[in-house]
């Protein structure tokens, strides 16, 4: 019976195409350490944004760049509250009147 397997490939798992004329993307290589004392490097093209941080292979916290370079801390936006949100369509009184005529409306159909 065994003479009678398949024998092949499985479609995308390999391929037949070798390396040679392909000019591959110039690279530039990045450490990074972790808080575990874990060191790993990765590649990235050399016109990628090259990130601060990266999660760490062997014990997934975040690791910082080996050489030293952070991200520019920014200080975070405040959340954007539904009055902010608001002010930006209306004036307060354009919103004085939409009030007005709210409450006229529901004075007039509730009856005590």
């Amino acid at each position: 019976m065994a003479d009678r397997a398949l024998r092949g490939m499985g479609l995308g798992a390999k391929s037949f195409e070798d390396e040679e004329g392909i000019e591959f993307a110039a690279r530039v290589t990045l450490g990074f350490d972790c808080p575990e004392n874990h060191h790993f490097e990765v590649s990235f093209a050399v016109e990628a944004e090259l990130p601060t941080e990266w999660e760490c292979p062997h014990c997934g916290k975040m690791a910082l760049r080996s050489d030293g370079t952070r991200s520019g801390e920014r200080d975070p936006k405040p959340p954007r509250t539904h009055w902010d949100m608001l002010r930006e369509r209306r004036s307060l009184e354009e919103l004085d009147e939409l009030l007005q005529e709210r409450l006229e409306a529901i004075r007039t159909t509730v009856r005590y």
